[in-house]
């Protein structure tokens, strides 16, 4: 039974060495998700007992280092509650209400310039009005990045730091000569936004900034104010645990529409976050390959949160819990890293996971990010075992990417 659970939690180990980035180089990755997911409902096996720091050690990337504690539940000192207790009466309350304020206001924008307009729809469930044309496009637009820049300023993110970073000579050279370009040419379009995934306050600054398309839960349709927000950025909606057919038909959608962004630049660009699921900042998981089937360029983003009390990354907290405790904080902080776009090579655009591989290497490298080989299965398995659970769900079969 130990060795199940060793299979089932890799152990971290230290900051691997960042070698160059290298077209023939292969490791750990593929088209299909190596990382089973889990089914819920099925026949559970026992959690051995472990030492937090075991599980710690297990667990690194979704591990909390604030003065919250594990899942914000830690012991507090006086001074953090005192602080807690003005920002609960007076700060907490102003931003709720700008938020919502601001919410509102971009839906009945929104709703006036969608108005006797009909959704993009294609064969399965997915509509948007992201390929609106005319002024009803800029106004959605333009006011959807003034309302995203205002909302990060009422959660207390007064500035954002912003480094435009170029790796090295031979990185940019090595770019320019896979299109045939010259270094100073104007580059191509991205077809998507590769970024690092942390927090819910990473679509916020994406939205703020290149007002991206971003895969969604479907459910995120039907949800009041949100549900119409998420059309006009252009979302595909997907379902986690879902029939293998319908995935599939989602992965092409997005690769569709990643070739779009980078042929026309009229239409709506992707955002993909390729971990599938959020870290506390430190590390960086194995990406999956659906955002990089297309063979269009990329534009690679990293996030960081430098905190001192509350660490605004969503990693093992509930989501009522981190909001409450983020809108509580009078200063929060982020920092940005924005890389050159990534020009594929032939071999990289033959082969998704070597293409994956590569940018991933190069974003650990320059955002000094430590890899991880675990994902939102072993994430689940924490949680689990946070919460006190006695069981772990049963592993199912492997998904495709």
């Amino acid at each position: 039974m130990e060795t199940q659970l060793k299979d089932l939690h890799p152990t971290q180990g230290q900051q691997q060495p960042k070698p160059e980035l290298s077209e023939s180089m292969h490791y750990e990755g593929s088209t299909k998700d190596d990382r089973p997911f889990l089914k819920p409902e099925s026949s559970s096996i026992p959690i051995s007992n472990e030492s937090s720091e075991e599980l710690e050690k297990k667990f690194a990337a979704f591990v909390r280092h604030d003065a919250y504690g594990p899942m914000g539940r830690g012991e507090l000192s006086l001074e953090e509650k005192v602080l807690l207790a003005i920002a609960w009466l007076i700060l907490v309350p102003i931003r709720v209400v700008f938020a919502i304020s601001l919410l509102i206001l971009y839906y009945v924008i929104c709703r006036i310039c969608t108005l006797f307009s009909a959704p993009n729809r294609d064969d399965g469930e997915q509509e948007d009005y992201a390929h609106m044309g005319g002024w009803r496009r800029a106004v959605v637009v333009q006011c959807g990045k003034f309302i995203s820049r205002i909302m990060l300023f009422v959660f207390g993110f007064y500035w954002i730091n912003e480094t435009f970073r170029i790796p090295d000579n031979d990185y940019k050279s090595s770019a320019a000569l896979n299109e045939g370009k010259d270094v100073c040419e104007e580059p191509e379009r991205p077809g998507a936004i590769i970024s690092n995934h942390v927090s819910y306050i990473d679509i916020l600054y994406h939205m703020s900034l290149f007002f991206p398309s971003f895969v969604a839960k479907r459910s995120v349709a039907k949800l009041p104010l949100v549900g119409l927000i998420s059309k006009c950025l252009g979302c595909v909606y997907v379902q986690r645990e879902t029939k293998s057919s319908d995935f599939k038909g989602v992965s092409v959608a997005v690769t569709e529409r990643v070739k779009e962004a980078h042929q026309d630049k009229s239409a709506p660009i992707m955002m993909l976050f390729p971990e599938g699921t959020t870290t506390n900042g430190d590390f960086l998981l194995p990406f999956k390959t659906g955002a990089f089937l297309a063979k269009a360029p990329v534009l690679p983003v990293i996030l960081r949160y430098p905190f001192q009390r509350f660490s605004p990354a969503w990693d093992s907290i509930s989501g009522v819990r981190h909001v409450i405790f983020l809108l509580s904080q009078f200063v929060n902080h982020l920092e940005v890293i924005r890389l050159p776009i990534y020009y594929p090579s032939q071999q990289e655009k033959d082969d998704p996971k070597l293409y994956a591989n590569n940018v991933r290497r190069l974003m650990a490298s320059e955002g000094n990010l430590i890899y991880s080989d675990i994902g939102l299965p072993e994430k689940r398995i924490y949680l689990s075992a946070l919460n006190g659970n006695n069981s772990l769900p049963s592993v199912l079969h492997q998904k495709d990417d």
